[in-house]
């Protein structure tokens, strides 16, 4: 059988297929994440976590050095470089073959990361908090994660409003998708965003529907672990969510998803496991 296309991205010259849905690992370089700030602040502790990641299955380390969470404070560019490019370089060092990402919306971090080693970029703003974003992934020819995001993390949480959520972030992906496509970046992947600018219900609303954004003809990467849309429902702590991640990430592979972003691999590894067996795609 043939991998569409639109499945296959290019890191660095290694095609990776996401018809076969893929890990994605959190190393948060943050003093003041939601989940897991301030935990891996030292190179020892970096890497234990990467080499854990890698170990129970994922593809991608997603390393972000600037907390998105809700009224979260402001990192300056040269804070951001300071956290952000040693865990790139010393990551690279250590896991030669790894696939990094970096989570950012400014350009010339992009740049720097991808120069020290990063084969991907994860912009939460999806280009809104930096003009130059999009030509200079066009420049660089990386893999694009583009995320819907009302607001900014300041903002988000401030009474967001939809008339109808799910038509609306899919029609603001598919502008951005479309630029993007005509500047020239080959490998887009699209993030509905769960939890930037959305209420609880909205989330919902946006997993029910989340088969629509298959029409975008980008891999589809989704991102819950231990959230509020978790932990609000059940009346629990992030550090409690596991199980309600991994329901929802089964949820989402169920419609569609193509990379389940996560703080624990080997439970994501093992729902897609169990969904392809379903499915019948199993290796």
């Amino acid at each position: 059988m043939s991998i569409p296309s639109h499945k296959l991205i290019n890191c660095k010259g290694r095609l990776i297929d996401l018809s076969k849905p893929r890990v994605m690992g959190i190393l948060n370089v943050t003093p003041d994440s939601f989940f897991d700030g301030g935990r891996y602040n030292n190179a020892s502790q970096l890497l234990e976590q990467a080499e854990q990641l890698l170990s129970e299955g994922a593809t991608f380390l997603d390393i972000g050095a600037v907390s998105s969470r809700p009224n979260a404070a402001e990192v300056s560019e040269a804070e951001e470089g300071e956290r952000l490019i040693p865990s790139v370089q010393l990551l690279q060092k250590h896991f030669p073959e790894a696939l990094l990402s970096v989570d950012t919306f400014r350009a010339s971090i992009a740049r720097e990361a991808v120069e020290a080693g990063a084969s991907m970029i994860n912009d939460i703003s999806g280009g809104n908090l930096d003009r130059t974003m999009f030509e200079t992934i066009a420049e660089l020819q990386v893999p694009y994660i583009i995320m819907h995001m009302q607001g900014t993390p300041q903002t988000m949480q401030q009474a967001p409003s939809y008339e109808n959520v799910a038509l609306e972030v899919f029609d603001l992906l598919m502008q951005k998708v479309t630029t993007l496509r005509k500047l020239g970046v080959h490998d887009v992947i699209v993030d509905p965003g769960f939890g930037f600018g959305k209420t609880v219900a909205h989330n919902y609303e946006l997993l029910q529907k989340l088969e629509r954004f298959e029409d975008l003809q980008s891999p589809l990467l989704v991102g819950f672990s231990r959230k509020s849309m978790i932990n609000r429902i059940l009346g629990i702590k992030p550090e409690e969510a596991l199980n309600g991640t991994t329901v929802l990430n089964t949820l989402a592979l169920e419609r569609g998803a193509n990379i389940l972003r996560v703080h624990d691999a080997r439970p994501a590894r093992e729902a897609i496991q169990l969904v392809q067996a379903m499915q019948g795609t199993l290796d």
